[in-house]
């Protein structure tokens, strides 16, 4: 890495973790990825199966609250 590219990096790395995210998400739509309609459609695909497996009773869901103390819990150990 230039010594351009570390100070970015820095700078970068002090911003809020909002902002941080929104800038990866720019760097990384400026890539040209051509599998990316492939897995997106893998992605619509698996949401819908979810979806419907959900609607005919075969899978049930959790709480979001439940869901995001899970998550505190496992990032607290």
């Amino acid at each position: 890495m230039t010594p351009h590219t570390q100070q970015i990096l820095k700078d970068v790395l002090n911003l809020p973790p909002v902002d941080r995210a929104e800038l990866v998400e720019k760097i990384l739509a400026s890539f040209e990825f051509p599998a990316d309609k492939d897995i997106d459609n893998a992605w619509a695909k698996e949401a819908e199966d979810r979806i419907d497996a959900f609607d005919q009773g075969d899978i049930g869901s959790t709480p979001a609250s439940d869901v995001f103390k899970e998550i505190d819990h496992q990032a607290n150990k």
